[in-house]
């Protein structure tokens, strides 16, 4: 054994005795298949995280610092405090009931005089960690972070940079090539090399600080980053004032007890795993049952499919004119009506007007309004009481932009305010979900992902099949998903109907005018579409940039949703997921050189069948099992 082997099997047992347990490898997720150890190497303190033994995260170094003074180095390690938890809780999302189970450590730091605790929590599919720093309610402190996630040889990267804040466009690259200095916004996703394993590094239970990006220092590693280290992103420069833009840019002081975001490390064997992954929202405290007394049930929080007035074509922006949005829209079964800002030059007599008559018809009123006007707090409560007096459900709040402190604030205070007034909430030009829609669920949704309002987005097809494994890793995304015209590009109309199945997103946006909704031949398959699932499974033939394969499920309905990228895709599709019962099923598919049509065709379907789908580029079928008819 060398000198470097033997010491740091040294340093794992020194490690496992202060965790009080009897492996070397620290604290083991339940199902003991991974690992996470914490080791004090070169005088400072390191982490990595197994699976099966197999190093998904190599040696790495933690940095934290305090009034610029590094925390991390010079540490003395102290016992753990071990804990562990195993529930299971109702979800809006990829399915329908979420579990939460890991075991967990809160291990004991001395950095002189500095007593702090490193909390890490290790679930079947992944593993988290934040730092509690103690403090005084009168203590401000600055802090900064530079923790590293070192990834092995050969591993690939899907990210995007910061330029356009959330709205960017994934790029595949290998690590083993990507130079120091780029900037990556979490999520982001990791295939290790030549392996069905796949990562996504993202942060969870984000409030009271701000929020990370993630920056390469061409060595494999993906560097932590706080907001006074990232460069300001283009739409917060266009809309708000240099002197902002300075403003945020300065550290931001902690009051009090310091206590990190989770930083979290999904770890998953298929992308099944992945995108089946619970590991943000669990990373949250449960609703308030004061505010939420039936949690993510109580009667005012209303997930469901939503018109919208703005990409499309949909007449004058009038009174008149969103009463008949709000007609057709119950004709469609959907629950929402979204409202731009035109709204402004109405009464508040013509609002309740339209209020009264959507709620006859089973819709609710959403208003859109510029975040830049609720910062002072006796104006956002006025403006959120106003709204609630009217009757409006929800409010689509914008441009966002930035993760400084004060920003993550303004969200805390907004999402609370908004649950005691019962107003649902959509956060548009929105920083990345962190869970914390488990807290607050009147936040139906945010956008935080390119979509469709990105009109010069010329390969949608490629953006489309990688967004399921990336972005929507994280949460809920508001993509606004299903346009027929132009700004489709490189897809068909049966693409566009399926993503409406796949992108999830309890306040499903469509971006159709809801009268092209209803003349497309597939409107019986559009108005089936839920925007909360039971459960979900990607089917084999998936691949990130190349093609999504959904088998969905909602009560006793089954959905095959696939989308393809731009290369023309043959696959075999078992339908073994559909149960004992034979159904009755409703299929749209692409019409062979015409992307501007489907068909819609009827069969019968068991779980013996197997379907062949040669699907174009840009292509793609919806499947809805209707029913079990014997």
């Amino acid at each position: 054994m060398t000198k470097i082997n033997l010491l740091l099997s040294l340093l794992l047992l020194i490690a496992a005795k202060a965790f009080s347990q009897t492996e070397g490898t620290g604290i083991q997720s339940p199902d003991k298949k991974i690992s996470f150890a914490l080791i004090v190497q070169n005088n400072k303190l390191n982490y990595f995280i197994s699976r099966n033994k197999e190093k998904v995260i190599a040696p790495s170094a933690f940095s934290m610092s305090v009034d610029g003074v590094v925390i991390t180095e010079g540490v003395t390690l102290g016992k753990g405090e071990f804990y562990q938890e195993d529930e299971t809780y109702p979800w809006y999302g990829i399915h329908s009931i979420a579990r939460n189970q890991y075991n967990g450590a809160k291990i004991k730091l001395t950095k002189g005089s500095l007593n702090y605790i490193l909390d890490v929590r290790v679930f079947n599919d992944g593993v988290a960690f934040r730092f509690i720093v103690p403090g005084k309610e009168a203590d401000q402190r600055i802090v900064d972070e530079a923790t590293v996630f070192t990834l092995p040889k050969g591993t690939t990267a899907w990210y995007h940079d910061l330029y356009m804040h959330y709205e960017g466009l994934y790029e595949k690259k290998g690590l083993d090539t990507v130079k120091a200095g780029e900037w990556a916004a979490p999520s982001i996703t990791l295939q290790l090399p030549e392996s069905k394993l796949y990562l996504a590094i993202t942060e969870a239970d984000l409030k009271n600080y701000g929020g990370m990006a993630l920056q390469t220092d061409g060595k494999r590693g993906m560097v932590l980053r706080l907001p006074q280290n990232q460069p300001t992103s283009y739409p917060y420069k266009l809309r708000y004032s240099p002197e902002d833009t300075l403003k945020l840019s300065r550290p931001a002081a902690i009051t009090g007890t310091i206590s990190t975001p989770w930083r979290v490390v999904m770890i998953a064997s298929g992308l099944n795993a992945l995108v089946n992954n619970d590991m943000v929202h669990n990373l949250c405290p449960p609703p308030d049952k004061n505010i939420f007394p039936q949690g993510i049930k109580t009667e005012w929080i209303k997930p469901g499919p939503a018109v919208w007035k703005y990409l499309d074509e949909g007449g004058e922006s009038t009174v008149a004119n969103m009463k008949e949005f709000s007609r057709m829209a119950a004709e469609l079964g959907f629950k929402h009506n979204i409202l731009e800002g035109f709204w402004r030059k109405w009464s508040d007599d013509e609002l309740k007007d339209l209020v009264s008559y959507s709620k006859q018809k089973g819709v609710e009123i959403w208003l859109w309004e510029h975040s830049k006007n609720l910062w002072d707090a006796r104006a956002r409560h006025a403006f959120f009481k106003r709204c609630h007096d009217l009757g409006i459900g929800g409010l689509k709040l914008d441009f966002f932009d930035h993760e400084a402190k004060e920003v993550v604030d303004l969200y805390q205070d907004i999402l609370k305010e908004t649950a005691e007034l019962k107003l649902m909430v959509d956060f548009h030009g929105a920083n990345k979900p962190t869970g914390q829609e488990r807290t607050w669920p009147n936040e139906l949704t945010r956008e935080a992902v390119k979509g469709m309002e990105a009109s010069k987005l010329a390969d949608r097809a490629t953006h489309n099949v990688t967004l399921p494994f990336t972005r929507f890793i994280a949460g809920a995304a508001e993509y606004t998903p299903v346009h027929f015209g132009e700004r489709r590009k490189n897809t068909s109309w049966t693409h566009q109907i399926a993503t409406a199945a796949i992108f999830s997103a309890p306040l499903l946006t469509y971006a159709a005018s809801p009268q092209h909704l209803l003349d497309n031949p597939a409107v019986d398959l559009i108005k089936s579409i839920p925007s909360i699932w039971d459960e979900t499974i990607v089917l084999p033939g998936s691949a990130i940039g190349e093609a999504t394969v959904y088998a969905r499920r909602k009560g006793k309905t089954w959905f095959l949703a696939v989308i393809n990228g731009t290369k023309a895709l043959t696959l075999d599709v078992s339908l073994s997921f559909l149960g004992e019962s034979v159904f009755q099923t409703s299929e749209v598919s692409d019409v062979k050189g015409n992307p501007a049509s489907l068909k819609v065709s009827k069969g019968v379907n068991s779980k013996k069948d197997r379907i062949l789908l040669n699907l174009a580029p840009g292509g793609a079928i919806s499947l809805n099992s209707l029913s079990n008819i014997f």
